[in-house]
């Protein structure tokens, strides 16, 4: 025994019941760990019995080999856990033996199992109104979340980070049950910027009066990024892409160049976007602000079947549409007259699976359409065009994309490009199971709604999910005034939400991840029920975009975001990542670069309906889309398909073009239509075959 523990660097004692644990340290190692009974005697308490553990097990050995150990210790401690009587018999003990003992605070997770872990002010952790060391905390966070489910790294490495830095574990152990301290559900803060841009004064402007009167009584001067896109051409005929967050007024460009342009008589107006609902808020918008000026009307494809053509006006002077919607028209050879003005919202969808392609083909045969009418028109007039679409201009906006100039680039447009965020935003990461979610938005709506900024507006709430149907399950359970907000609602019904929700009589809209590009409500807070859309994962340009809702200037103080994270969660097969490791991937990710990839599909897609607008010109289509397409392959297909003859698209390739209709689709379509299955089952089973894709 005394060769074993020749050499002592701190003999450490923590009461235990009538008994004490003993454990010596050499080096920072355990090298022995007991138990030890005092006896009374006259002189005072004595070691009575020295039991050595190896293992489950216990070696008794003679008590004074402790007082020979506690001689050759070189420091001895008592743990602060011990009880003020057990530290009077320790002392007492040693003093028979002219030793004395410090106490010290300790772990006593440690010290139970005979660990001696001295903690301090910046080391110790609180756990169940006691201290504990970091690694007891961290086994203790590790056990808690094996009760959760599988917390990936990603998600593991953050509590992790919170636990030292807030040093306590119950806390973090309620984060985990959907507790919502803000102090501890903190992931960061997103500072405000300002760029130092000089205000355009809306009376320097030089528009046409009809547009100049309306925007002098709207604003004295311009936000800073309509204020660069103006000075650098945008009013001017210059093609533009115009990059800048979600509320930073980018908007307002396109609408200063294309109406000014229509009542200047350079052509009429085109304002497209990617969604059905975002094309009827804003025909709505345009119908508001301009109506009186100029003929506004609106182009939707409401299905694969038939466009919408209740409202659409051809002849109209500002034509609102979906990219879907204005592309069957280019398709079905309609013709839109002279178009003077083309904005593409939310440009960085070419970046996006199916609706990529899509809008870079859409672009494409647009320019096309531009140039033949206009050259036509020239003709006609004696004129020539300045370039090659004739002199349409060309604006497109974007949030923040990872490749602004590249892109900019690749739609021969000038870049502007304004980075700044008028309010802090504050993001916040909770880990909740679904069922206990909605419990969660309650009361983060009730808080904000309960709170006032220092400009006299309720806080107010954006929750995004990933479903139609969870909207109306959420906003059924919120305590306060609530409404689902999604494409699947008529217009009259969403109007009603939006001035509900400006009157400050909505507490909350719930609506789908869908719709985050066109959602405008003045909200101060954002809540991600969901990390998906459909069932995809949000992608890092999404994300931001739909966070930048949070918090408007003029109304808030700042912004608030929460991530209500299911750990291990995924909503399809198909997605390989779970929902607390994209949570950290969004939170912590870079900006993506917008590319638009065609496989075969796409390729004869696109292809097929540059034949259908352009005939022989498809290949120079082709070579001006952004995306590589392989045409002489994707001929190849076509003529194996049948879609065309020659290059002359065949009545089955402008049927399949006309309903955007994939091959894979078109064959389908074409077998059960061959075995006489009714047309609504066919229907049906195309729309359950997307929805399973």
């Amino acid at each position: 025994m005394s060769q074993q523990v020749a050499e002592v660097d701190t003999l450490f004692l923590h009461e235990e019941g009538e008994r004490f644990r003993v454990a010596v340290e050499n080096d920072g190692q355990r090298v022995l760990h007991g138990v030890l009974e005092l006896k009374e005697t006259s002189a005072g308490p004595r070691p009575a019995r020295l039991r050595v553990k190896h293992g489950s097990s216990e070696e008794p050995r003679s008590p004074d080999q402790f007082v020979d150990i506690a001689r050759r210790a070189a420091r001895i401690r008592i743990s602060e856990q011990t009880s003020k009587r057990g530290r009077d018999r320790v002392r007492e003990m040693l003093d028979g033996y002219q030793l004395e003992a410090k106490v010290v605070r300790t772990c006593r997770y440690c010290a139970s199992s005979g660990e001696y872990s001295p903690i301090t002010s910046e080391t110790a952790i609180r756990a169940d109104d006691e201290d504990i060391c970091p690694d007891c905390a961290m086994a203790e966070l590790e056990r808690e979340l094996s009760y959760h489910g599988d917390v990936t790294g990603s998600a593991q490495d953050r509590l992790e980070e919170l636990l030292l830095e807030v040093q306590d574990l119950d806390r973090i152990t309620n984060l985990l049950a959907g507790e919502l301290d803000p102090d501890l559900t903190k992931f960061d803060e997103i500072s405000a910027t300002v760029e130092e841009v000089d205000p355009v004064p809306t009376s320097d402007l030089s528009l046409h009066p009809g547009v100049q009167t309306k925007l002098e009584s709207r604003f004295d001067s311009l936000l800073p990024v309509q204020s660069l896109a103006v000075e650098n051409g945008a009013t001017e005929g210059q093609d533009q892409l115009v990059v800048s967050a979600t509320a930073t007024g980018k908007t307002l460009v396109g609408e200063m160049a294309g109406i000014d342009r229509v009542l200047n008589g350079k052509g009429k107006m085109l304002f497209l976007v990617p969604l059905v609902a975002l094309a009827n808020q804003k025909y709505e918008d345009f119908q508001e602000e301009y109506g009186d000026i100029v003929d506004v009307t609106l182009r939707v494809g409401s299905s694969r079947i038939a466009g919408d053509d209740n409202r659409f006006d051809p002849g109209a002077d500002v034509i609102v549409g979906t990219y879907e919607g204005v592309d069957h028209a280019l398709r079905t050879g309609k013709d839109l007259g002279t178009i003077g003005t083309v904005v593409i919202d939310e440009v960085h969808t070419l970046g996006e699976g199916e609706r990529g392609h899509r809008l870079d083909g859409l672009i494409s045969r647009l320019k096309h359409y531009c140039s033949v009418e206009r050259t036509a028109a020239q003709l006609r007039d004696g004129r020539a065009g300045p370039h090659e679409y004739g002199d349409t201009q060309w604006i497109y906006l974007s949030a923040t994309v990872g490749n602004a100039g590249q892109l900019a680039q690749q739609l021969h447009a000038q870049l502007i490009e304004f980075e700044e965020r008028p309010v802090p935003i504050e993001r916040h990461v909770t880990f909740a199971d679904s069922y206990d979610k909605t419990d969660i938005e309650d009361k983060l709506v009730k808080r904000a709604f309960d709170t006032k900024s220092s400009k006299g507006y309720r806080g107010q709430t954006i929750i995004f999910t990933n479903s139609r149907r969870r909207c109306h399950e959420i906003s059924r359970k919120l305590q306060y005034d609530s409404a689902p907000y999604h494409a699947g609602l008529d217009n009259g019904r969403r109007k009603r939400v939006e001035q509900q929700f400006a009157d400050q009589e909505l507490a909350a809209v719930v609506t789908t991840a869908a719709l985050a590009a066109g959602v405008d409500f003045p909200a101060s807070q954002v809540v991600f029920d969901s990390l998906a859309m459909g069932i995809e994962w949000l992608s890092v340009q999404e994300f931001h975009q739909m966070l930048g809702r949070a918090g408007r200037p003029d109304y808030h103080d700042k912004g608030t975001v929460y991530l209500l994270v299911e750990p291990d969660c995924s909503y399809h097969n198909s997605q390989e990542m779970t929902e607390d490791e994209v949570a950290f991937k969004l939170l912590k990710g870079e900006m993506e670069s917008v590319r638009t990839v065609y496989d075969e599909g796409a390729a004869v897609e696109e292809t097929l309906a540059n034949l259908v607008v352009a005939g022989s010109r498809a290949k120079a289509l082709n070579g001006r889309m952004i995306g590589d397409v392989p045409t002489k392959h994707a001929i190849g297909k076509l003529l194996e398909y049948e879609f065309i003859d020659g290059l002359e698209p065949t009545a089955l390739g402008r049927a399949v073009c006309r309903h955007f209709l994939s091959p894979t689709e078109s064959f389908l379509l074409l077998d059960h239509i061959r075995k006489g299955k009714d047309p609504y089952d066919i229907v049906a089973e195309l729309a359950l075959r997307e929805e399973e894709e």
